[in-house]
């Protein structure tokens, strides 16, 4: 067995797998829903991301009455990406037209790193004395201090200016 033959392998089920999955979310709009989504992209009175959504359902759409164009010429027309394309055609399969209108939800929410607790202790100890040597306290300092004081395990200066900027 040659070095080339397990790369070739890969590329080429990499290629099929890409395949499958274009041809996994095809987009088949009835006759009323095409009327809906150009009525949405003609009339203008919505906002940009769910224009260009129903643009790339509308353009995607292998209907008796739609444009079948690949992924490619649509990104190309519409100044996107091909991943967009694909993922808007894979939220109408899997979720339906309105979530593929909408923006999907993020999918990566945090946690919020200072209480109601912690921001009372952060307000009091803004509101002290700076340390020996320093004129006022700085945000790095106000962060280094509430971790020595055992309030937080880490923080960073940036989460402490959005928490001081909430009480202004």
């Amino acid at each position: 067995m040659s070095l080339k033959s397990p790369i070739m392998f890969f590329y080429k089920n990499f290629d099929e797998e890409e395949d499958n999955m274009a041809q996994r979310h095809v987009v088949r709009l009835s006759q009323e829903e095409r009327k809906d989504l150009e009525d949405l992209v003609y009339k203008g009175k919505v906002a940009a991301h769910k224009s260009l959504h129903a643009q790339i359902l509308l353009k995607s759409d292998v209907g008796e009455w739609g444009e079948s164009q690949a992924d490619g010429d649509i990104s190309d027309a519409l100044g996107i990406s091909t991943r967009t394309v694909e993922r808007v055609r894979q939220r109408w399969v899997l979720e339906g037209l309105e979530a593929a209108l909408n923006r999907a939800p993020p999918s990566r929410v945090r946690g919020r790193v200072i209480d109601g607790e912690n921001e009372a202790h952060l307000i009091a100890l803004t509101c002290s004395e700076a340390p020996e040597g320093r004129g006022r306290w700085t945000l790095r300092l106000l962060g280094q201090r509430m971790v020595e004081l055992g309030h937080m395990e880490s923080v960073s200066h940036e989460t402490i200016r959005q928490a001081l900027k909430k009480t202004n």
